[in-house]
């Protein structure tokens, strides 16, 4: 039997008949399709997506905040579920190349459906297609592939019978997900064609748990063993792997301290007694002495940033030993570790089998303890500065956090928000904090908070965005009251790129061009700009106030939680007030020439510091 449709017809047909399976719980892989019709896409995905209500439809109001919803949605669904995305051709198509590269950096799945100039050619060009008088077989969707895990133009209809199911398989692949771009020429997506009925029929796409090679794992159980400072990076794997408390028992049956990636924040509570909280450039002064001291390095789940390994100078005993815990071979090779390939519940549990008996000296313990309790004081002082006005950026995560309670989900991209989240904020769950650190791309923070509240629409949502990101993309807040997903968003309005323009000064400049200030006798030195951010969000249609104290802040939050849609809560903090980094340091390159003075000091700093790193 055949069904005659349209190659997009056939798509979303196929597409709300996918499903994944993970410890035999099932669901459906597609929740949706995000988009912005135009020229490109309207006749075809969007004729198909009228006619098949099947597949729900949500309208955005731009391309590259989509694809951030989408990989927010992905990413809060531990991967399991997805959403897709459609445009059209040209400028609608490019804007979502940013998204893509967001995804693909962090591992999670989104299915990209960008409208593409037509297959046949005679009428070319068409309206915003790129010529090139080269060849004829090149369309600005080309720019997707060095950040996309799987591409294919579709350039004739029976293409997607074996297309579809190859992208199905990189969407459901927890070691080779990311962005899968699948470009739809405007023609072919209305050509019909009879299509074998079992290609939309059910299929369950399941998520294997791997077991790692046995013999590597009692290698890594000896080396454990031996170890007398063993030290356990949590990344976002235990998260995806729904591991959190494979992770918290293995930590209290052998006592090996625990620290998280930016990934990983909320693999363990923040009071596990193995907890050390952040490591690296935005770590915490525990986790990150111990990890300097640390004679093995038992990585699970991570991809070794430079914010982790704080650009190779975190891990500094000659003797240490690495063992990675990661089902991408890639990653887990990393550090030329010992590499066990599987997923991390698993392996942890087998592990945890292969060490019974094992603990850690209780000299060790002692000292994690130690660091534990100097670093919950630290957090404190820092939540209850009491600087005055304008309040410092600690302070206000203080706030939030407290207002949260342990079911809020805070939501952060870029800036300096992302550090100082990284080592303050209090996490009681594995979903509770939902960073995009991988791009930390400028902009996702409404429109990833909006693909949160999607996924998990019982819990409330706390958007932190800086004044920067915010002015970037906030239109996603007319989505979230349109359909109505309630946010609780917090902008911090410090006039200026306050993270940048801290890294200037420490690099020996003057941060020029991260403050907002009008042009004075040609340089933008002038007064500060201001932004009437309030009245923005209230045209958008949030609830909107702006806070001036810490009071004021406690008190809108209160009142946020009893609105029933999108509030936004402004308020001025300090663009000097920072929270400090502890014994760690980021490799920033420095002018090697320069007639300023502080940058010749500054490079002198970064040509010693640079000596510390590790050398393979």
């Amino acid at each position: 039997m055949t069904s005659r449709l349209t190659v997009a017809q056939a798509i979303v047909s196929f597409l709300k008949n996918q499903y994944s399976e993970r410890d035999r719980s099932e669901r459906r892989l597609f929740e949706g399709c995000l988009g912005i019709f135009g020229h490109g896409n309207v006749a075809g995905i969007g004729q198909a997506l009228e006619q098949d209500p099947g597949l729900p439809y949500y309208l955005f109001r731009n391309e590259q905040a989509m694809v951030h919803t989408a990989t927010a949605f992905a990413k809060m669904s531990n991967r399991l579920r997805c959403l897709a995305c459609t445009t059209s051709i040209g400028p609608g198509a490019t804007n979502m190349v940013t998204g893509a590269a967001v995804a693909t950096v962090n591992r999670v799945p989104v299915l990209l459906l960008p409208g593409d100039i037509f297959a046949r050619r005679n009428v070319a060009p068409v309206l915003q297609q790129l010529e090139s008088a080269a060849t004829q077989d090149i369309s600005v969707n080309d720019c997707f592939k060095p950040v996309s895990r799987y591409w294919d133009r579709i350039e004739r209809p029976e293409q997607i019978l074996t297309s579809l199911p190859a992208a199905m398989r990189v969407l459901t692949s927890p070691a080779e997900t990311g962005a899968v771009v699948l470009a739809l020429p405007q023609d072919v997506q209305a050509e019909a064609f009879d299509f074998p009925a079992e290609f939309f029929e059910k299929r369950v796409w399941t998520v294997a748990r791997p077991r790692c090679d046995s013999n590597l794992l009692a290698q890594a159980a000896d080396w454990i063993r031996r170890a007398r400072q063993p030290l356990l990076i949590a990344g976002g794997g235990v998260i995806y792997s729904e591991a959190s408390d494979v992770l918290a028992a293995f930590a209290l049956q052998t006592g090996i301290a625990v620290v998280e990636t930016q990934a990983g924040k909320g693999s363990l509570p923040y009071d596990h007694p193995q907890a050390l909280g952040a490591i690296g450039v935005t770590g915490t002064p525990g986790a990150n002495i111990l990890a300097r001291e640390a004679d093995l390095i038992l990585g699970v789940g991570t991809r070794y940033s430079d914010f982790t390994t704080a650009s190779q100078t975190a891990f500094q005993n000659p003797d240490a030993r690495f063992i990675n815990i990661n089902l991408s071979e890639f990653d887990a090779g990393k550090q030329w570790a010992l590499p066990l390939v599987g997923d991390a519940r698993t392996t942890l549990q087998e592990m945890a089998a292969a060490l019974d008996g094992f603990a850690v000296q209780t000299s060790y313990k002692e000292r994690v303890q130690s660091f534990r309790e100097a670093w919950d004081q630290e957090v404190d002082r820092i939540y209850h500065l009491k600087c005055g006005y304008p309040i410092s950026q600690g302070e206000v995560i203080g706030v939030v956090n407290e207002a949260s309670g342990p079911r809020g989900v805070v939501v952060c991209a870029s800036g300096s928000l992302p550090g100082d989240l990284h080592k303050l904020w209090r996490a009681h769950d594995p979903k509770g904090y939902h960073m995009e650190y991988g791009y930390s791309c400028m902009g996702y923070e409404i429109s990833g908070g909006l693909g949160v509240k999607m996924a998990a629409p019982d819990r409330e949502v706390y958007v932190l965005v800086g004044d920067g990101s915010y002015l970037m993309m906030a239109q996603e807040i007319v989505t979230s009251v349109q359909e109505g997903y309630k946010l609780n968003i917090v902008v911090l309005d410090n006039h200026g790129f306050s993270s940048i323009g801290g890294l200037s000064r420490a690099c020996g400049n003057r941060g020029m061009g991260t403050e907002y200030r009008y042009r004075r006798n040609g340089q933008p030195d002038g007064e500060v700009l201001t932004v009437d951010f309030v009245a923005n969000a209230r045209s958008l249609g949030a609830e909107a106030v702006r806070a001036r104290s810490r009071e004021d802040l406690e008190q809108a939050l209160r009142e946020a939680a009893e609105h029933s849609r999108t509030s936004v809560v402004v308020i001025e903090t300090a663009f000097s007030e920072r929270v400090p980094g502890y014994e760690s340091w980021w490799d920033v390159p420095i002018a090697e020439v320069s007639d300023m003075k502080p940058v010749q000091e500054a490079r002198a700093r970064y040509v010693e510091a640079r000596k510390k790193q590790r050398v393979f």
